[in-house]
């Protein structure tokens, strides 16, 4: 297929690598310069504005947050404004919920088509096609999405025909994997208070009670003290539990423990936790505890 890919972040330097390896002729854009090198070298073409990503098949979007998707999505040289009539534009990006509703309407006015197709990982399972991908849309547009599917992923779950159902889901992914991350941390900072072995402890978990990557991965990190590099940045995930909040806000759904989280991330970064990966929430509470 011919495809567009826009953003070339961790996750998304992954990504378009995997469809450049599959046999895709893929095209990259990416705001900042200097990012599309190691895909060039792939094989992969390079355009100046997005307009030139929009020119194929597919444009897949990986992008950071809403107002980078909006800018790329609606702008003069945007996607709505360049990509060809039935063509499909794939968001893979994490966003609002309201956001994916907007592109939904706007798509089709413009004869596109539209697949919301966020995914799960961190960016190492991006660079191995190791993703999870929730996707929803139009029936003959996810089939013909297949074949992208297939090259950044190991597994596709189908969530209907509104797009904005897949967005939805991922926010509910990411607080849950945010949920365990905070409660890793209390659980951690109590044991170790007590004078056990961070590492011992967590073999003991993840060994039992909770054998899941997302306590192993998370775990280890929050025993080493290590958040750099960052695979997924402290404000990405803030910016994440701030649109859980707006969407269980409009659907009238508490979330007490979202609301607690909205304040761990603000802690963190008020203390000049920026660069460090979202995992850094997991120290607060030793570090409240005078550890």
């Amino acid at each position: 297929m011919k495809v567009g890919f826009i953003g070339l972040g961790q996750m998304g330097q992954g990504m378009a690598g995997n469809l450049v390896k599959a046999g895709h002729q893929v095209t990259v854009y990416n705001r900042s310069a200097g990012k599309a090198e190691a895909l060039l070298k792939l094989g992969a073409g390079e355009a100046r504005t997005p307009a030139g990503a929009c020119q194929g098949d597919v444009v897949v979007s990986m992008l950071a947050d809403d107002k980078a998707l909006e800018a790329s999505a609606f702008g003069e040289q945007g996607i709505i404004a360049s990509l060809p009539k039935s063509a499909i534009h794939i968001s893979s990006s994490t966003v609002s919920v309201a956001l994916s509703e907007r592109l939904t309407e706007a798509h089709p006015k413009a004869g596109q088509r539209f697949v919301a197709a966020p995914v799960f990982g961190r960016p190492d399972a991006a660079a191995a096609g190791k993703l999870f991908v929730v996707a929803a849309g139009e029936e003959a547009a996810l089939g013909d999405c297949a074949p992208i599917f297939e090259a950044i992923g190991q597994r596709t779950f189908i969530l209907g025909n509104n797009p904005a159902t897949a967005n939805l889901v991922k926010l509910s992914g990411n607080f849950l994997i945010a949920s365990v991350i905070e409660s890793l941390g209390e659980a951690m900072a109590l044991v170790g208070k007590g004078g056990v072995d961070l590492h011992v402890y967590l073999e003991m978990l993840t060994s039992t009670l909770f054998s899941a990557p997302v306590y192993k991965n998370y775990g280890g990190m929050i025993a080493d003290g290590k958040f750099e590099p960052a695979g997924f940045a402290a404000p990405l995930g803030q910016k994440d539990i701030r649109l859980t909040l707006a969407a269980a806000e409009h659907l009238q759904v508490p979330m007490p423990l979202a609301s607690l989280l909205r304040d761990r991330f603000i802690t963190l970064l008020a203390q000049g936790g920026e660069h460090l990966d979202w995992s850094a929430i997991g120290k607060l509470a030793a570090r409240d505890s005078g550890q």
